[in-house]
């Protein structure tokens, strides 16, 4: 049996948390090491996970000649040095959603990773959700034919994360559009077949978050340095001429217990809707329309299932699951929407 790889852990106060499970199901990977700026944080990660090579300084981590796999689980503004410095460093990289904030940073990323020669992948769980593989699988088969529209969101109701990773800029990058527009965009983008984004006309507000008694059922009053948008929409143009209505926000007044995350994509031959895997079309010949439910298997969490697909694809010379290009288009698209949005007018892309 081949030796494990070793995997180690950045940033383990959030997020992390729900990639343990992964690397404890991983047949070819197990988690090796732990590295924390909270000392407390650190050091109850250790002892909950059984861990002893603990590290204050992320960079002493990467620099752990026995670490092969390092996982990036740090607030956004802080994946790129990190990614960039293992990549270097020669390990291979999983790095979670938003891979970084701007397409700039992804270019390093792609450059360090070409010159290891090691994999780089976006955590991007929602693809390895049992429904989302599914759908994937059947419209790979071109039931939609050409998808020429797609409709995505990803709304919650007084509902945004109040912790300084996500509603300072300066750690974040940017509010909901950056958060979990990236979610909803990458998995539509994904779904779509991955096209080529050439223009995009966005905006965005911060019209709730400022309102005298503002909270979050997420953590109760909206401080006042919150300095992101609370929401974000867009209009994006494609090279191969299809078009994409984006909708995100973590204040808005919509109806739903929690979170509503929904897509549509329009095809010559059908549409398609997730979550609910239905697949729609018509048979012209008899006037019919028909409906078409999907079935799903029950899967491993997801974001455990993406590290054991990581660490599968390291073990076993396959491709990056998620590779950095395909982020670099998601990138692209939220970034031009902020430009769009302080300029008033449509930006077209050029990266």
């Amino acid at each position: 049996m081949a030796k494990k790889l070793k995997v180690g852990v950045i940033g383990i106060g959030g997020i992390a948390r729900t990639h343990f499970p992964g690397w404890e199901a991983s047949p070819d990977a197990k988690l090796y090491a732990l590295s924390d700026i909270n000392a407390d944080v650190l050091k109850a990660g250790g002892k909950a996970q059984g861990i002893k090579k603990l590290y204050d300084d992320p960079m002493e981590l990467i620099a752990d000649k026995d670490v092969d796999i390092v996982d990036v689980c740090t607030p956004n503004m802080y994946h790129t040095e990190l990614t960039v410095a293992a990549l270097k460093a020669g390990k291979h990289v999983i790095c979670e959603k938003p891979l970084a904030p701007t397409t700039d940073d992804i270019a390093k990323m792609i450059t360090a990773r070409d010159k290891s020669g090691k994999l780089l992948m976006t955590a991007q769980h929602f693809r390895f959700q049992g429904r989302a593989q599914a759908l994937k699988a059947h419209l790979d088969k071109g039931v939609l034919g050409e998808i020429y529209h797609a409709r995505s969101w990803m709304l919650r109701r007084c509902a945004a994360p109040v912790r300084p990773g996500f509603i300072l800029k300066k750690n974040s990058g940017g509010g909901p559009c950056i958060d979990i527009g990236v979610h909803i965009l990458d998995l539509t983008l994904w779904m779509m077949g991955n096209p080529k984004p050439v223009a995009v006309a966005g905006i965005t507000q911060d019209r709730l978050a400022h309102k005298p008694g503002a909270f979050s059922r997420w953590g109760g009053s909206i401080p006042p340095e919150f300095d992101v948008e609370d929401f974000a929409a867009a209009f994006v143009r494609f090279e191969n001429g299809s078009t994409l209505v984006l909708e995100v926000s973590w204040l808005l007044h919509h109806k739903t217990d929690g979170e509503d995350m929904q897509m549509w994509l329009y095809g010559e031959d059908g549409g398609a809707h997730w979550p609910a895997n239905e697949i729609l079309s018509a048979d012209n010949e008899n006037e019919q329309l028909i409906n078409l439910q999907l079935q799903t298997a029950h899967d491993l969490e997801p974001h455990a299932q993406e590290c054991v697909a990581f660490a599968d694809a390291v073990a076993n010379g396959k491709p990056s699951p998620v590779p950095a290009e395909q982020s670099m288009d998601v990138i692209a698209i939220l970034d031009g929407l902020y430009r769009s949005s302080a300029s008033g007018s449509e930006v077209v892309l050029d990266y």
